[in-house]
């Protein structure tokens, strides 16, 4: 077996020093020091490997792709910090209030707008926590019906294109951006479907869970009502469709699709009167955050990597991966349990930072299509983020949360969300072409141009 010993204990070291709090980048940084140190010693790392860092790292920052997080990051926080987040969940609140579980199924709209338009799961969950969640309270929904489609409907935008999530794996996979952004469509759809359809059956069977909006409270005329869709509704719409449609027809690569988003959600900040100073000194604190976090991750996790792969650790774990009893259904079974787990203890730039990089040669030695198995692997990490008791989801719902709902009441809420993403998960693993018919589809002559 040779040093293996030495990799496998440097990736359980790893996990130690990360579950004892350290940040993730320098738990990466100080556990390839280490192993890298103890490796040199004992003849089973050669230090000049470490010449190659600076050849990594520049071929990083000149990765194109990566340029469109900061983009999308600051489009997001710009709806979310003026306030345009808010009132297009109000507006869709007043025009579904007529139906029982109008009010959920507005969440889930909006939610998968905002998943469509800002791809960053904490901001969508917190805005429509803070704006949603009382009112539906208000209105006699069940706390945990409340609670659930909120951590359901705005953890979509781990899957929903442009999602930081798909932008991440497209890099650690080596595909192309657009073809995992159309890959995901369409499971990201059969999500909030999904969602959709079991509000409205649940509201059907027992009205008291999720009753209609009383009529004094959606006073207002058509002509009033149709003014504020064209306003408050109409253009998010507009820079979506021209952000994704972009991108799916070719007109722009990822990152320049996502400099028209950015500019566009000033566009419509200004045109609302809310394009401050403030607004947009705030919106490019969050983006520098992000954006710095994540290079931290990815720079640090090259240098694990390096180390990882010169004591065997990577060769080691392919090996393994590849020659499971079962072949392409046991490492699919062994690597969705493996992403999950991980998903509900770490972000999921830890993880495509962590996982992946073990995980892919294996998959492409046993033929399996990369964007689809991305696709797989980012519904997994969206089941997982909602997945008591440590889902990333649950605490941010938790944060801004009214007294009256318990911790209990939220981790309880996701238990049927979970379980209708799990069934999408296996539609997904049985039916490949929910992937890749969009993908293929753009391939033709047609839409190529």
């Amino acid at each position: 077996m040779g040093f293996e010993w030495l990799a496998l204990a440097m990736f359980v070291g790893f996990f130690f020093i990360l579950m004892s709090g350290y940040p993730v980048a320098f738990s990466f940084a100080g556990t390839a020091i280490i192993f890298g140190s103890i490796g040199t010693l004992v003849g089973a790392f050669d230090p000049s490997r470490l010449l190659l860092l600076p050849n990594i790292w520049f071929g990083t920052m000149s990765n194109f792709t990566l340029l469109a997080i900061p983009f999308f990051v600051f489009l997001g926080a710009v709806l979310e910090k003026s306030g345009l987040a808010e009132e297009l969940l109000e507006t869709i609140g007043i025009l579904f209030g007529s139906l029982r579980g109008g009010l959920a199924l507005a969440v889930i709209f909006v939610g998968t707008v905002l998943a469509a338009a800002t791809g960053v799961v904490a901001a969508t969950v917190i805005v429509m926590g803070i704006v949603s969640l009382p009112v539906m309270l208000r209105y006699g929904y069940d706390k945990q019906l409340a609670a659930g489609v909120i951590i359901a409907a705005g953890t979509l935008a781990q899957l929903i294109p442009p999602s930081l999530v798909l932008l991440v794996l497209s890099d650690q996979l080596g595909v192309s951006v657009g073809d995992l952004f159309l890959g995901a469509l369409i499971p990201g759809l059969m999500l909030s479907a999904a969602y959709a359809l079991y509000v409205v059956v649940l509201a059907f069977f027992q009205p008291s869970v999720a009753p209609a909006l009383p009529l004094e409270t959606r006073q207002m005329t058509r002509l009033a009502l149709a003014l504020r869709v064209v306003k408050v509704v109409i253009p998010p719409l507009v820079v979506i469709f021209a952000v994704l449609g972009s991108i799916f027809f070719g007109i722009a690569t990822p990152t320049e699709a996502g400099a028209v988003g950015a500019v566009g959600a000033c566009v419509l900040a200004a045109f609302n009167r809310r394009l401050t100073w403030s607004l947009i000194s705030a919106a490019s604190h969050s983006t520098a955050v992000v954006t710095t976090v994540v290079l931290m991750i990815l720079f640090c996790s090259s240098f694990f990597s390096l180390v990882f792969d010169g004591l065997g650790g990577k060769t080691l774990i392919t090996e393994l991966l590849v020659n499971l009893p079962g072949g392409k259904i046991a490492f699919l079974i062994v690597s969705n349990i493996v992403i999950f787990i991980l998903g509900v203890f770490l972000e999921f730039i830890e993880i495509c930072f962590i996982a992946m990089p073990l995980l892919v040669p294996a998959a492409q030695q046993l033929g399996i299509d990369m964007v689809w198995f991305g696709v797989v692997m980012a519904i997994n990490l969206q089941t997982a983020f909602i997945s008591p008791p440590v889902g990333f989801s649950l605490f941010y719902l938790q944060s801004v949360a009214p007294s009256s709902v318990r911790t209990i009441d939220i981790h309880k809420s996701a238990i049927p969300f979970m379980a209708l993403q799990v069934a999408v998960l296996l539609l997904v693993m049985m039916f490949p072409q929910t992937v890749r018919w969009l993908v293929e589809l753009s391939a033709q002559p047609v839409l190529s141009k």
